[in-house]
C-alpha cells in the first residue's frame, strides 16, 4: 500500500457511484493526521436492481462500536460515498479496499505473465497457497491492530478455501483487540452478485451488479467458527433472503 492508503484514502476500484474519499482525520492513536477531500468521478449509470433489508447485524454492529469516538474502520467493499458518510459523521476514520475486485484483478495478471511452459520451482509458485500468499504480500499491508472494525460484508462467499482461511488470519492482525467485525454469508449459492451500502443504523441497501468472482460453496457454521475461532464472540441473524448476518468480537 502506498502513501494514500496510509493516510486513509477509500482507494482501490471505485463503484458505479464513481466516489473516492478521504475522511475527516482524527488525533486519536491511529497515528494519521488531519485531511479531507472527495473528488466525484463518472456519473453513476442505474444499477440493475436496488433493494434495502433491515439489517439486525448492521444494528448490533454499532451497538458495539458505540462509545468508541475516534475510531478507525477498513470496508472491503467499494467505497460507497454513502457508507463513508455514514461512519465519518459518527467520528470513524475509514478507508476503502475492494477486496474481490482486488482478488479479480491479481488472478488477470497472474494468468497473463503463465508461461506455457514452467520449471518445477514456477510450478510450486502456482499452487493456491503460493498465490494466496502472494496476493496478501501485495495487498492489504496495513500494520497490527490498525482497525477498530471491519466490514467483510459477502467477501468469503467468493473466495477459494486457501485464500480465505490466509484472509481471515490476516484480518484478524489487524484487528485490535475488543474489535468487531461484520460478515455476510449466504446459506446457498446466490442467483446474483450483490454489492451493499449502509443507509441507516439498520438498513442496507442491496445492489446487484456484474459478478466480479464465482460464488463458491457456502460455507457452514462449523466452517465459519473454525475460521473465526480466535475471536471470541460470535453472534448470528438469519433473514428470510437466506442471508446470515455474523458478528465477531476479537
Amino acid at each position: 500500500m502506498g502513501l494514500l492508503n496510509k493516510l486513509g484514502i477509500a482507494i482501490g476500484h471505485a463503484p458505479r457511484e464513481g466516489v473516492r474519499s478521504l475522511p475527516q482525520g482524527r488525533n486519536g492513536n491511529n497515528g494519521h493526521s488531519g485531511a479531507s477531500a472527495v473528488a466525484a468521478g463518472a456519473h453513476r449509470q442505474p444499477e440493475i436492481q436496488e433493494t434495502t433489508r433491515v439489517s439486525n447485524g448492521l444494528k448490533e454492529f454499532l451497538w458495539n462500536l458505540d462509545g468508541l469516538g475516534r475510531g478507525t474502520m477498513l470496508d472491503l467493499g467499494p467505497a460507497w460515498q454513502t457508507t463513508l458518510n455514514f461512519f465519518i459523521e459518527r467520528g470513524f476514520r475509514v478507508t476503502s479496499d475492494d477486496l474481490l475486485r482486488s482478488w479479480a484483478d491479481f488472478q488477470a495478471q497472474e494468468s497473463a505473465n503463465k508461461k506455457p511452459d514452467m520449471t518445477a520451482e514456477e510450478y510450486a509458485e502456482r499452487t493456491p497457497e503460493a498465490q494466496s500468499k502472494k496476493f496478501l504480500e501485495e495487498n492489504l499491508q496495513y500494520s497490527a491492530s490498525s482497525f477498530d472494525a471491519l466490514l467483510l460484508w459477502d467477501s468469503l462467499d467468493y473466495l477459494e478455501p486457501v485464500l480465505t482461511k490466509q484472509l481471515v488470519a490476516h484480518l484478524t492482525e489487524m484487528l485490535r483487540p475488543g474489535g468487531v467485525v461484520l460478515g455476510l454469508f449466504h446459506s446457498k449459492k446466490p442467483e446474483g452478485f450483490q454489492r451493499y451500502r449502509v443507509m441507516d443504523t439498520n438498513t442496507l441497501q442491496v445492489l446487484s451488479a456484474k459478478p466480479i468472482l464465482p460464488a463458491q460453496k457456502p460455507l457452514q457454521n462449523r466452517e465459519i467458527q473454525e475460521l473465526f475461532g480466535k475471536f471470541r464472540t460470535m453472534k448470528s441473524f438469519v433473514g428470510r433472503d437466506q442471508l446470515r448476518e455474523s458478528l465477531f468480537i476479537k
